[in-house]
């Protein structure tokens, strides 16, 4: 028997009582399935709102070269779900392009300044951390992607290169305003912070907090070291070291470090239980 899926996470679930993907045939009921098709990020950073319109609350971004298997289009926005953290949205599709170029390298610092030519001193645009790029010729210590310019040579890191710091990932963010649905230096909430660390440091980063809650290995608040997650339950950060944490917080308005003890001291006066903590490093 199909139902229309309570058990499956409504924001991860390329699915809607009208429409879903064939792969969920037998898995959901739905008027109708049809097979996905995949587009690609060709912007640095893209909204993925929980309806259509542009009023519609950001739930997550895409950010450069990242995919997006679109089920449904309506006007200029198209309904689906990004391929590397799962959240189903609506996302603009001048933001998109139906050819997909397989990456080779990502953007490893938090913001990579883009320039016209190899030479130009001033940069047009910028590309985040994590964005996927594909890279052609070099020259004057720049490297082309093509068709968006160039970008510094040590700003990039092969696919199979990562950071092995959660924490120092996380600390490069420190001054970034809080963002409801954020993940780049231009803003971003909790758990896009922490996605972004784990991410940097090729580790799974699922997008919302409880998908964090459930990373790596438990550990006590006795043994905390940097790089492990602390996630209570409506908030998620990364240690720096035993005592203090860095996370982006509303309260604050931005991302910063403070000691875990006046963070927590916040959360549960705000209503929050006790937080769990997460080691998702060796």
């Amino acid at each position: 028997m199909t139902v229309f899926a309570a058990t499956l996470d409504p924001r991860t679930t390329l699915a809607r009582p009208d429409l879903a993907e064939q792969a969920l045939e037998g898995l959901v009921r739905a008027a109708a399935y049809r097979p996905v098709t995949p587009m690609q990020c060709v912007v640095a950073v893209a909204p993925v709102r929980t309806r259509a319109g542009s009023d519609g609350e950001q739930a997550d971004q895409l950010v450069f070269g990242e995919g997006f298997d679109v089920l449904d289009r309506r006007d200029d926005q198209v309904w689906g779900r990004a391929r590397r953290d799962g959240v189903v949205g609506w996302v603009d599709v001048a933001t998109l392009s139906d050819t997909v170029i397989l990456p080779t390298h990502r953007i490893c610092t938090l913001i990579s300044p883009v320039y016209p030519a190899a030479t130009a001193a001033e940069s047009t645009a910028s590309l985040p951390l994590n964005a996927l790029v594909t890279i052609g010729g070099s020259d004057h210590g720049r490297v082309e992607v093509p068709g968006v310019g160039w970008v510094a040579v040590r700003h990039l890191a092969a696919l199979d290169r990562f950071d092995s710091d959660p924490g120092e990932a996380a600390e490069r963010f420190v001054g970034t305003p809080f963002m409801p649905g954020g993940r780049t230096a231009l803003g971003t909430n909790c758990s896009g912070l922490v996605q972004q660390a784990l991410y940097a440091c090729g580790l799974g980063g699922p997008r919302f907090r409880d998908g964090q809650s459930a990373l790596g290995r438990p550990v006590e608040a006795a043994t905390l070291r940097r790089g492990d997650l602390v996630v209570w339950d409506d908030h998620t950060g990364v240690m720096i070291d035993a005592d203090r944490i860095v996370h982006a917080t509303s309260h604050h308005g931005s991302v910063t470090v403070e000691t875990l003890v006046e963070a927590d001291g916040r959360e549960q006066a705000a209503g929050s239980g006790a937080p769990f903590f997460r080691r998702v490093t060796l």
